[in-house]
């Protein structure tokens, strides 16, 4: 069902209301026949779309809103996700950054809504990838990320003034006799091994010594 203006040639055109034949309702502008312009979307399964068409597709500036209770509000490019935007997750954490195919890609920051711990760095296909800082309540680790998991040099820095250099190691896992992995995801997570302790390295002047650990 339409209803609506339409042009001479009778397409949809100008600003409509349509029902669909699944359920879901279309409130916005039309051109030519396509969804185009601002609209409000609504999906019979409860998610909402409220933001710029192209062709009927997302495009542009638009808010989403997710059966389970989460929210986008940014950038869409050809009905995904692409450009800069804020995700808003079900169990409260965000991510605000730098999408790119419908996947958390560039540099964003994700906030962990239950232990206030940001995640502030790049991003690859949606994992935590790249340089990053991950800042705790009282101290931080700044180092590199590979699929979600800090790997090689880095250090900590605490509140009370001092740094802890190191690396993640991959640790060895005995594998035991079957060699078949049944579950990849099971991998052992790198761990931390400490060199030294420094006061704040933020700059030596020239001539000077560096603090002795």
């Amino acid at each position: 069902e339409y209803d609506g203006e339409r042009n001479s040639e009778g397409e949809r055109h100008g600003h409509g209301k349509a029902h669909l034949p699944n359920g879901d309702t279309y409130d916005g502008e039309y051109e030519h026949g396509f969804r185009s312009g601002q609209g409000t979307y609504r999906f019979r399964n409860g998610a909402c779309y409220t933001g710029e068409y192209l062709q009927n597709k997302k495009h542009g500036q638009g808010v989403f809103f997710y059966p389970d209770g989460s929210k986008y509000e940014g950038d869409w490019v050809n009905d995904q996700r692409h450009g800069y935007g804020e995700y808003t997750y079900a169990n409260g954490d965000t991510y605000t950054g730098e999408w790119f195919n419908h996947n958390r890609h560039g540099q964003g920051t994700y906030v962990y809504k239950d232990t206030g711990s940001k995640y502030v760095g790049g991003w690859v296909n949606g994992n935590q990838e790249g340089q990053a800082e991950l800042i705790h309540l009282n101290h931080r680790f700044k180092g590199k990320f590979l699929n979600g998991n800090p790997v090689g040099h880095g250090k900590y820095v605490f509140d009370i003034g001092c740094e802890q250099h190191g690396e993640y190691v991959q640790s060895e896992q005995d594998k035991g006799e079957g060699e078949e992995e049944e579950e990849p995801s099971l991998l052992v997570a790198p761990k931390w091994k400490a060199s030294e302790i420094t006061k704040l390295t933020l700059w030596t002047p020239h001539g000077e010594n560096p603090p002795s650990p």
